[in-house]
């Protein structure tokens, strides 16, 4: 059963309009140049996310009984936290799209030629270098504003140390391997099984939603220990949902629509992206259409045919379904973790925003 979500998008959009007026302050973008490095490192801010990480950060503290605005800077830390790496994946992917709007890398290889009048190969350097730069930008911005959570907040210093060490000593650290391990695993969903496969999914994105539910806890509770009831409540929720937030995504790159989701449809075939979905086909396929499936997997000259016989194939073998099925259980398990939480509407914006994180389309 769907779910309506418009009561929880008033709520993320409100919640957004509180972050870009934060992130605008004109204190931060004097501090960005020149012009090429500011207009990067607020692309991706200004450029229609979601929000859901910032968003989760605050709705948790506010469940606990916290004050929102006291983690308006925490959950900014993490919304460009979240930035520098999409920038950086970006590049990783040598994706030119994202939302409907290029790339940062593509856009100042564009830039590079339209204004310098740069050969083809010194444009990609230099979009390539922006978009690094950038990158690098956000991130130490991103412990800048955990720190104004203590400076402008009054948030104990040792809480807000306890949060940024968390970040960069585990969570950090996690991202990095889970990127690692999307890129060896390409072309190799043969060599794989599912609990490699979801561990990976983890590594990549739920284990920054879990920090995202952790800091907003901590606030409320005035309390970064990891084992507080409370926290390991959220913690869990969050991660849980943050690891059915990415199956869906894979689900949405093969059957969005792409003018929804603002790149092609299929580019993980064509990257040669091990997900669940390939992984359960090629698991159930037989010769012919596992010939099929390796042939398109990893080719970047698959065709939309080519693409929309695999997507037959993935109906057929219910790859689709399965990999839905196990992100519902995720959820499911995640809305468990709830009880542990007062009763209320922040209690009841936390369970819409776990439905919507695998019914969303885009």
């Amino acid at each position: 059963m769907r779910h309506s979500h418009a009561q929880l998008l008033d709520a993320i959009a409100a919640r957004r309009r509180l972050l870009l007026d934060y992130l605008l302050q004109d204190r931060f973008v004097k501090r960005f140049r020149p012009e090429h490095i500011r207009d990067a490192v607020y692309s991706y801010i200004k450029g229609g996310g979601k929000s859901l990480r910032p968003a989760v950060a605050l709705l948790a503290c506010g469940a606990l009984g916290g004050d929102e605005k006291r983690a308006l800077p925490i959950a900014a830390a993490i919304e460009v936290f979240h930035t520098w790496t999409l920038v950086h994946d970006d590049v990783i992917d040598r994706d030119d799209r994202r939302r409907s709007l290029p790339t940062v890398h593509a856009e100042y290889a564009r830039r590079a030629q339209a204004d310098y009048g740069w050969n083809v190969a010194d444009s990609a350097h230099y979009g390539t270098t922006i978009a690094l730069l950038a990158g690098d930008v956000q991130q130490a911005w991103s412990w800048s504003l955990l720190f104004d959570a203590h400076l402008e907040q009054g948030l104990r210093a040792e809480l807000v140390l306890q949060l940024a060490q968390d970040l960069a000593s585990r969570i950090t650290p996690l991202l990095v391997e889970g990127e690692t391990l999307d890129v060896q695993y390409a072309g190799s969903a043969q060599e794989l099984d599912e609990a490699l496969v979801v561990d990976m999914l983890w590594k990549k994105t739920g284990a920054l939603y879990e920090f995202a539910g952790r800091a907003g806890a901590a606030v409320a509770l005035d309390d970064a220990d990891p084992e507080h009831p409370a926290a390991q409540s959220i913690a869990r929720f969050c991660s849980l949902c943050g690891t059915a937030f990415q199956l869906q995504d894979d689900i949405l790159g093969i059957v969005g629509d792409a003018q929804q989701l603002g790149k092609p449809v299929g580019s993980d075939i064509r990257e040669g992206k091990t997900t669940l979905l390939t992984l359960k086909a090629l698991e159930l396929a037989d010769a012919v259409q596992r010939a099929q499936i390796i042939r398109s997997l990893g080719n970047p000259a698959a065709s939309p045919a080519d693409i929309a016989g695999i997507l037959a194939i993935f109906r057929q073998l219910d790859a689709i379904d399965y990999a839905r099925d196990l992100a519902r259980r995720y959820v499911d398990e995640a809305l468990g973790c709830l009880d542990a939480l007062p009763t209320g509407p922040y209690r009841e914006l936390l369970a819409q925003w776990a439905q919507y994180m695998i019914e969303r389309e885009f």
